[in-house]
């Protein structure tokens, strides 16, 4: 990379308002989203928003993430998925999917700031890194998200599969052509990502060959959250490869606003 990066969860002052910037930039150019249009849709959601950021040495964001978390508030997925286009019992959906929603949070948005094509792939995957991280840090069972699907074909490319909540499918959404409600349960999925994709769960889930970027220690993406009585037990993480995996030089991803 050309400027210095850094990994960021939940910032405050300053660096909150960049990645807010950020977010409202990057949700502008890809589906025309206004600040007004973003701040109607995540109002009821403020209390159970978590930001990552993404800085470089000036503290300016170059790509962030919006995370819903459920033992803050509700998740936007669940209750958009339970109106137009889909109208589901997103309830009733989940619980056919496996998914715990006291253990789930919400992938509400995630991307890369428009203009940084020569550095979005690795920024797109310290993003991933760090998302996956928290996630896996404060014990969360499953995520879930509605996304894209040319981000979904993406994603799926580095072994990051999200699967359909029952009774949806893609459908046009707040500027997305095609988006569709998906799920994703952790600990299978770094297990299938670990097996089948190695080189990526190596980069990506690991961070392993992640060194232009500031990686802070674990302990730093852990929320003050109610204790949760229902811990995942961790697991061995297995020597693999160091390849970078085949194809990732198109990886940018953007997941759309909900």
């Amino acid at each position: 990379m050309s400027r210095s990066l850094r990994l960021a969860f939940n910032p405050r002052g300053d660096l909150l308002a960049a990645a807010r910037d950020c977010e409202a930039d990057i949700f502008s150019q890809w589906f025309g989203n206004t600040h007004e249009q973003l701040a109607q849709e995540y109002e009821p959601y403020e209390a159970n928003s978590v930001f990552l950021a993404l800085a470089d040495e000036r503290d300016a964001v170059v790509a962030c993430a919006r995370i819903l978390t459920s033992c803050r508030g509700p998740l936007k997925t669940i209750d958009d998925v339970q109106q137009p286009p889909w109208a589901v019992d997103a309830p009733r959906s989940a619980a056919a999917a496996g998914v715990d929603l006291a253990r789930t949070w919400d992938i509400a948005t995630m991307g890369v700031r428009p203009g940084l094509q020569a550095d979005g792939v690795r920024m797109a995957f310290a993003l991933y890194h760090g998302i996956i991280t928290a996630v896996r840090v404060n014990n969360a069972a499953a995520i879930v998200a509605i996304v894209d699907e040319r981000v979904r074909h993406l994603l799926a490319s580095v072994g990051i599969v999200m699967q359909t909540l029952p009774g949806t499918e893609p459908a046009p959404y707040l500027g997305s052509p095609a988006s569709a409600p998906v799920f994703a349960r952790v600990s299978s999925s770094v297990v299938r990502q670990r097996r089948d994709f190695p080189d990526a769960y190596r980069l990506i889930t690991l961070g392993v060959g992640l060194e232009d970027v500031r990686v802070p220690p674990r302990d730093h993406f852990r929320l003050p959250a109610p204790a949760d009585p229902f811990r995942l037990q961790p697991f061995e993480e297995p020597a693999a490869p160091a390849r970078q995996p085949a194809g990732a030089r198109q990886l940018v991803g953007v997941a759309g606003p909900r």
